[in-house]
């Protein structure tokens, strides 16, 4: 008998939406106390500044409520665990977008500002099946807002890296949605139950070809902190690299994600 087929994880709209308005506010108190030193520092992002970073931050938001504002596509285009492996197309486009934006607003404080403004006014009546018509594909405003969790939380972390001592603290629950989002995109990628994934304490997922287990403690093992499992899916870190400063156990001849990582860059 084939193995049953995995049901898509379910996201509570109320908390995601509560995740990313918590996420955004925390960017927004941390960039609000920069100099211009420190916001002219560079980042991880090749040929980003922090300006740049902060800015491309609230452009990630703003589109849940330009998307609103724009007449609602006739039918869903892209699913959630489709997101992640779509986004590499438009690279290009965000990053020139990025610059304009940050070139455009010297104040970030009232970039910020407005940008919290507009999407508390945006979320207080938009359905969660809404429909928006993304640059990645349309797709229901539930799952739009999974997806900012991951903008927010990945580029939360490129911040914390910047700017030494910064220390912008996460959402618990954007955390869990971009951690569980980006787990269960590994899953699509390598399906399969050979490996079990287990990023404590949010996510375990079963991937890669091969033997199945049934009960005990699965022959290949993968097992890491969600922010180096993060990082190492949006290719801020590589797997050697995690492994040898042990940021990631991994046991088993199945256990070594090289070849299916980054999900997204």
């Amino acid at each position: 008998m084939p193995p049953a087929r995995k049901r898509t994880r379910a996201y509570d709209p109320a908390k995601t939406r509560a995740a990313v308005t918590a996420q955004f506010g925390n960017v927004r108190r941390a960039v609000a106390t920069l100099g211009p030193e420190q916001l002219a520092l560079p980042t991880r992002l090749a040929g980003w500044t922090v300006r740049d970073l902060a800015a491309h931050v609230t452009m990630a938001v703003a589109t849940v409520s330009r998307n609103l504002d724009r007449d609602e596509p006739p039918k869903a285009e892209l699913t959630l665990l489709e997101w992640p492996f779509a986004t590499a197309s438009r690279a290009a486009d965000i990053s020139d977008g990025t610059r304009d934006i940050a070139a455009a607003h010297p104040d970030l404080n009232a970039l910020f500002a407005r940008t919290e403004e507009r999407i508390a006014g945006a979320l207080a009546t938009a359905p969660g099946d809404r429909l928006l018509a993304t640059r990645t594909g349309a797709m229901t405003l539930a799952d739009y807002l999974v997806t900012r969790t991951v903008e927010l939380v990945v580029h939360t972390d490129d911040l914390n890296a910047a700017v030494p001592g910064l220390d912008v603290p996460y959402d618990r629950q954007a955390l869990a949605a971009a951690t569980r989002l980006l787990a269960d995109a590994l899953a699509a990628r390598a399906p399969g139950g050979a490996t079990e994934v287990r990023i404590p304490p949010y996510a375990v997922v079963q991937c890669v070809e091969g033997p199945r287990h049934t009960r005990g403690t699965p022959p290949n093992v993968v097992e890491t902190d969600p922010l180096t499992w993060i990082r190492l899916a949006t290719g801020r870190v590589t797997w050697s690299d995690a492994v040898e400063e042990a940021k990631v156990a991994a046991s088993g001849e199945r256990a070594d994600l090289t070849a299916l990582l980054p999900l997204m860059s």
